[in-house]
């Protein structure tokens, strides 16, 4: 229905046929165009030259008169951004949607990769379409920005007859078709973005879907194959001024003019703004395939009987050096996102093995390394980079000996490139630089530490599996007892994927020393820190902190792991047992009733109990082992509290609380029950229960006071 040659299509080329003109809203461009076009600034993007009409009389708003094709393609593409509003009933894969399909149809059938673009079903062969008639008086804009004249005008002007060449008359359908992707797909800013640019001040909230980033990838995919499709240049050059195709053309110029800018503005948004999760996952990968053009290469890889990385090639290097800030500022943006991730999670370390593959396939680090050489050359002292000129000195002699080095093409295409993209006065931060390097290095400090408790994990898993038995759900675990949370997905996930995190680790730590050129006596040395802040069992670690005067301060190094949960306090209860939470394996109403009669009792017999608790006999030690709590006074290892804090003596008292537990009353109900078997009534069994309760109090006295603390 809505392929190439389907119905829609053919109906589309039709109405265009008969130069039907259709009032497109301006309200619903992005946020950028629109408030550039409200206030009479001209969009850069020859799209909207000659099309923005005043409203009719009693007309809201500004429109865009645009012939059916445009139409089509304009409220096709919105609808990727308009759709996320709409309620889901069932998940299905972003890939297998229509709209997915129907992207790669009209990608591959308006942006070729071989043969030309066939032309449309049912049309005049003759006719061009011309430019969209205005319906009211042209509003007077001005432009910001550099214009980019329409491949199409200028194949028109040049061209002897409309029927010598269809791929002449077709191009600017291909020309708008990106165009109208790129600037509805791309065209998006933060409010950061917007305070560099010469646009309109205008926060726009943008939040990108993921079907909409795998969209965006699918498109750069595409444009690689379409630009990596272009025919060998011939060796005589005006051969090739007359034998060069407008799709040929076309495939010259479609990333650098119509895409990378673009693109550039939207990872660094996502990058910003996208939430700490696997999603990042979607974006990560769209921005691994622009990195990469040479997957996309037609020619074929070299058999080779060892299985070695591919090289890339030198003929790349161009397109690294005109995309450096691709390359280094979002790779720097991606270390600040990975030093704030749980590392120990598998999804998040097979996203740093993923980006550290990349970059350490041979060959692509030392060009990247010479792009940054070249935009860091001295240049010659011009007013304005648009009028920089090559300069070659043509002639000799001490006059020009002075003059700072010449401005190569290369150097010039780099710094334009940065310059263009963040501005003038922009402070490039070097990816090989000091700075960068602590960066990475604090990662792979991170991974290592990551690899460790990921292995304390998997050890405590298979310590626990071991440890169950059929009546292991009346037990309580110190996580229950204290409500806390190891933050951490692998229990649930298993094995399996601890095995894989710490394969993704280790790869990705090996391909960081290979890119970055890590001394391997650093990275030994800080394996073993990460292994001696082990405790005395091996599997608790304490996070990165520092000895005071007022007890431990967290080092930067140590909030990252308790931010990511690599490391953890083992924070304690140190007020009042008595009047903790109500837990989830109590009964509220019993805990508030037996709290009330302890209280009574310790307050009517609080002096009687502090003279038995002070006597020095066997009667002293019994009391003092029965009224008073051991487990206050309590190790404050690993829990950052002041030294000079103290705990406070509560005395002696007796405490009921225990009785209101569902464990304690189960336990109860099971002997009574057994005690029926033995027609033994419940005075009885309570009468037996206390003498053997009693006797255990006695042996337990003899022992206690060697072995545990108390107060008095």
């Amino acid at each position: 229905m809505l392929v190439c040659s389907g119905p829609m299509m053919k109906l589309v080329y039709k109405l265009q046929a008969e130069e039907y003109r259709y009032d497109f809203p301006v309200s619903s461009l992005p946020g950028p165009v629109k408030a550039s076009i409200q206030e009479q600034v001209l969009p850069e993007c020859s799209l909207y030259h000659n099309k923005v009409q005043f409203p009719s009389s009693g007309g809201l708003g500004l429109n865009l008169a645009l012939n059916p094709f445009e139409y089509y393609m304009f409220y096709f593409a919105i609808s990727l951004i308009t759709q996320k509003n709409s309620p889901i009933t069932h998940h299905i894969s972003p890939s297998n949607s229509a709209y997915f399909t129907l992207v790669d149809t009209y990608l591959k059938c308006f942006l070729p990769t071989e043969g030309s673009v066939l032309p449309p079903p049912s049309s005049n062969p003759g006719g061009a379409i011309p430019s969209p008639t205005p319906r009211s008086p042209a509003v007077p804009f001005t432009s910001y920005g550099m214009h980019h004249t329409s491949l199409l005008k200028r194949h028109v002007a040049h061209q002897p007859s409309v029927n010598a060449d269809p791929a002449s008359q077709e191009i600017w359908r291909s020309e708008t078709l990106l165009q109208i992707f790129v600037e509805m797909w791309l065209h998006h800013y933060s409010l950061e973005m917007y305070q560099k640019m010469q646009s309109p001040h205008v926060k726009e909230s943008f939040k990108p879907t993921e079907e909409h980033v795998l969209v965006v990838r699918l498109l750069v995919k595409h444009l690689h194959a379409f630009s990596n499709s272009l025919k060998p240049e011939p060796l005589s050059p005006s051969a090739h001024s007359h034998t060069a195709s407008p799709l040929e053309e076309f495939k010259r110029v479609v990333i650098p003019r119509f895409v990378q800018e673009k693109l550039y503005i939207f990872l660094q948004h996502c990058f910003g703004h996208w939430p700490l999760d696997a999603s990042f996952r979607a974006v990560l990968e769209m921005w691994l395939s622009y990195l990469q053009p040479w997957r996309y290469a037609p020619e074929k890889p070299p058999q080779s009987a060892e299985p070695l990385p591919r090289s890339v090639s030198e003929k790349w290097a161009a397109f690294i050096q005109e995309n450096l800030l691709m390359y280094t500022k979002l790779f720097v943006g991606f270390l600040n996102r990975a030093l704030r991730t749980d590392l120990v999670s598998p999804k998040n370390a097979l996203m740093v093995f993923r980006v550290a593959k990349v970059f350490a396939q041979p060959n692509l680090a030392e060009m990247i390394l010479k792009g940054e050489q070249l935009f860091l050359e001295p240049e010659l002292v011009i007013p304005h980079r648009q009028h920089r000129l090559f300069m070659t000195p043509p002639f000799g002699g001490s006059f020009f000996s002075s003059w700072p080095p010449t401005i190569t093409d290369a150097s010039f295409k780099v710094k334009s490139h940065v310059y263009s993209l963040e501005g003038q006065d922009f402070q490039y931060k070097q990816m090989f630089g000091t700075e960068v390097r602590n960066l990475v290095l604090k990662l792979a400090q991170l991974i290592c530490q990551a690899q460790q408790t990921a292995k304390s994990i998997s050890d405590h898993s298979a310590e626990t599996m071991a440890s169950q038995s059929f009546f292991s759900w009346f037990r309580f675990t110190p996580s229950e007892m204290n409500g806390s949370y190891t933050g951490n997905d692998l229990d649930e996930i298993g094995q399996d994927s601890i095995k894989k995190t710490d394969e993704y680790l280790e790869k990705a730590l090996e391909y960081l020393c290979q890119i970055f050129k890590l001394n391997e006596a650093q990275l030994t040395q800080m394996m073993m820190k990460c292994g001696t802040a082990q405790d005395e069992n091996g599997k608790k670690q304490l996070p990165d902190c520092i000895e005071s005067e007022d007890g431990l301060i967290l080092t930067p190094l140590g909030r990252y792991q308790i931010i990511n949960g690599l490391r953890r306090f083992e924070v304690q209860y140190q007020g009042d047992t008595e009047l903790q939470p109500i837990r989830s394996y109590e009964n509220a109403t019993l805990v508030r009733l037996l709290f009330r009669l302890s209280s009574v009792l310790n307050e009517r017999f609080a002096d009687q109990m502090d003279v038995l608790c002070s006597r020095e006999d066997f009667v002293g030690r019994l009391c003092r082992y029965h009224l008073t709590n051991p487990h206050l006074v309590q190790k404050t290892r690993y829990t950052p509290m002041v030294k000079d804090r103290t705990s406070q003596n509560w005395g002696p008292r007796i405490s009921l609380r225990f009785l209101a537990s569902y464990r304690t009353l189960i336990s109860l109900l099971m002997i009574y029950f057994m005690a029926s078997w033995f027609y033994i009534g419940p005075v009885g069994c309570t009468f037996i229960i206390l003498i053997a309760y009693f006797l255990y109090a006695i042996i337990m006295t003899f022992f206690s006071e060697r072995w545990k603390p108390h107060e008095h």
